[in-house]
């Protein structure tokens, strides 16, 4: 039996999500944002959109870019920030 990655259970519809290398089991999509959706570099909130990219950071919006000193340029398609929980590190924490 399959077991959600982020949150540890293990009833309900299971389902993977890959991304480049990295291969997560969810329970829900919520638990696959927290572990697998890039986290903007200024505030740490997930990006669920597009993001505002710039050397050498990524950012939700406009306004964190700025925050941080950095001018705004689109994100490249290609790129992919995966942002990984420390091993045991239970979800909402960090």
């Amino acid at each position: 039996m399959d077991t959600c990655d982020v949150c540890g259970n293990h009833e309900g519809r299971m389902f993977t999500v890959t991304m480049a290398s990295q291969t997560g089991t969810f329970d829900s999509f919520e638990c696959a944002i927290h572990m697998m959706a890039p986290a903007c570099e200024h505030c740490g909130c997930r990006i669920l959109g597009h993001p505002v990219e710039s050397e050498p950071g990524i950012y939700c919006c406009l306004h964190c870019a700025k925050e941080a000193g950095n001018p705004r340029r689109a994100a490249k398609p290609q790129h992919s920030t995966v942002a990984v929980p420390a091993p045991g590190a239970a979800a909402g924490q960090g």
